[in-house]
């Protein structure tokens, strides 16, 4: 009889060899099932790729103005938005990588300053396209300007004051040395402002804690008007860790708090080699920190003001040590 051109098929009786299992693994399922990004066949697997893709090209990718430093002190590139933001950087000296100029872009004053004072300044200026400049800022409004700020170096904290106290012991510093460390400070403008007034009454340095601080963002560089290239700011591991440090080394620990043991008009240690440590104008010195200053200085005021600002109560400080040692 025709078969009708099919084979016919013998089926063996028993279990087939090499199939043992299969049906228990069926049964036992293909696992969770996996992010949207990490399906090839969907659409946030191609989006994650892109992505992946463009940070490898453009390594550090910067993101909008006063970002922080990264982890355990890596220091991340910011850029400064909009025209008033950058020609106003341009004009405070702000130490800029590029200025992105997006394609036909709609002239007026600011943009004339900006291109002019970028210019005289050597500074890179790139014409990029609408989306690449809403990458950059993470979709801030950025009027066609972004100002790219390369991140800062820090220098170590320990190595600053050693070569500090060594300049003053072989006479190549004039005045003994002066720090001001910040204790939970997180406003960069305060930063600025300190480092202006270190800059002003002949300080040495500004010291700032790898986490939960402030860092020298484009802000801060702007609030200094200029000293931050004056003036080094160094990085510690740990505060506390450090002012133990500068004691060993023969710097005194000078915190400054409402309730001190010494009122700053009588301070005796002004001519000493000197750090000084001011905490945040709401929380203070925290306890350790307290803990680890030699003393604690306060900064008579009308009893009707609580508090001074960060900046104020430091850069009053620094007058008074400054005046002391002139008058030794």
């Amino acid at each position: 009889m025709a078969n009708n051109g099919r084979r016919s098929v013998k089926m063996k009786k028993g279990p087939t060899v090499g199939t043992g299992g299969h049906g228990r693994k069926a049964l036992e399922g293909k696992g969770p099932t996996p992010k949207a990004e990490d399906r090839p066949y969907h659409k946030a697997h191609k989006n994650k790729q892109l992505s992946e893709r463009s940070a490898a090209k453009r390594p550090g990718a910067p993101r909008n103005a006063g970002a922080r430093s990264g982890p355990k002190g890596r220091a991340t590139e910011e850029v400064v938005t909009g025209r008033n933001s950058v020609v106003e950087a341009l004009r405070a000296g702000i130490p800029a990588k590029a200025l992105h100029v997006a394609i036909r872009i709609e002239m007026d004053d600011r943009v004339k300053e900006s291109l002019k004072l970028a210019a005289e300044r050597g500074i890179p200026l790139l014409e990029t396209g609408k989306p690449e400049l809403d990458r950059m800022t993470d979709d801030a409004i950025h009027q066609g300007l972004v100002l790219q700020i390369p991140p800062y170096e820090y220098q170590d904290a320990y190595e600053l004051a050693e070569e500090t106290l060594e300049s003053w012991k072989k006479g190549h510093v004039a005045n003994a040395p002066l720090f001001v460390a910040l204790d939970g400070i997180t406003d960069p403008r305060n930063l600025g402002a300190i480092i202006r007034s270190v800059s002003a009454f002949s300080g040495h340095g500004v010291v700032v804690p790898e986490r939960r601080s402030v860092g020298v963002t484009a802000s801060a560089w702007k609030t200094s008007a200029g000293a931050a290239v004056r003036v080094p700011v160094a990085r510690a591991a740990n505060l506390n860790n450090t002012l133990k440090a500068y004691k060993n080394m023969g710097i005194y620990v000078l915190g400054l708090d409402g309730d001190g043991d010494v009122s700053l008009p009588d301070l005796s240690l002004a001519t000493e080699p000197v750090c000084i440590v001011v905490g945040s104008e709401g929380k203070g010195l925290s306890r350790l920190v307290r803990e680890n200053c030699d003393q604690i200085v306060s900064i008579p005021i009308d009893s009707a003001m609580e508090s001074l600002n960060a900046s104020m109560a430091v850069g009053i400080s620094l007058y008074e040590i400054s005046r002391q040692r002139a008058a030794k």
